[in-house]
């Protein structure tokens, strides 16, 4: 059984035309169709501590893995809601050492917008949502030494723990980038999956620590968000 795992960024108003990267904010109005869509096909939106099951074969059903990069504050206020209304879960991929901060590695290219502060983190558990790191500072694995990458990656898992008094099993690759040495520290530091951005299901038997994923844009219309989940057309074109 192939499962999509949807990638997601910010949930918030449209930035200005012409805006670098504007593609990666889908307006809430938008994220609640995709959700109600989901739901209306008799489909599960889950985080990945709670696809687990059926990424090991142990379940069967129509499931949506919903994952979250960076830890947007606008994920809070506005997709924490519509997850709720649903039922479904959801994982968000924080930096560990920039908790209240902004998206400061993107400066320049990007409009600079919050991210989650602590309490805002204890509000996504507290809903029963689960928490993965995306590094401490949204590093760019390939370009460190064997060291400070090992570093990025563990020392994320330990602060996100410490700080919020839950487990985190999930990585994310900042900026898809990895070698294969970043897939064997991941898998090391003690996590059970970690996401890339090749496009594409999660297929039987795949990597659990190279994991495909679908990517929803501002422009994905709600046809295409269909044909995203419940066809092959990600993995033809991956």
């Amino acid at each position: 059984m192939s499962i999509p795992v949807l990638m997601y960024h910010q949930i918030d108003g449209p930035p200005p035309r012409g805006t670098s990267l504007r593609g990666l904010t889908v307006a809430p109005q938008s994220f609640a169709r995709q959700m109600a869509l989901l739901k209306l096909l008799g489909y599960q939106g889950l985080s990945m501590r709670d696809l687990m099951p059926y990424l090991q074969g142990e379940k069967k059903g129509k499931v949506v893995g919903l994952t979250f990069d960076d830890g947007y504050q606008n994920n809070v206020q506005h997709a924490l809601p519509i997850l709720t209304k649903h039922g479904f879960t959801a994982t968000c991929y924080g930096v560990s050492s920039m908790m209240g901060s902004t998206n400061l590695w993107d400066q320049g290219l990007v409009a600079e917008k919050p991210l989650m502060s602590l309490s805002d983190w204890k509000a996504w558990c507290d809903a029963g949502m689960d928490v993965g790191s995306h590094t401490r500072t949204h590093a760019k694995l390939t370009e460190l030494p064997a060291e400070e990458a090992r570093a990025q990656i563990t020392d994320s898992k330990r602060e996100l723990e410490q700080a919020l008094g839950c487990e985190v099993q999930h990585f994310c690759y900042p900026y898809g980038w990895f070698a294969p040495e970043h897939r064997d520290m991941v898998q090391q530091a003690g996590y059970r999956t970690a996401t890339t951005t090749v496009r594409g299901r999660v297929h039987p038997g795949a990597d659990p620590f190279a994991m495909n994923r679908i990517m929803v844009a501002r422009a994905t219309h709600l046809l295409q968000f269909a044909v995203k989940v419940v066809t092959g057309r990600e993995d033809r074109r991956a």
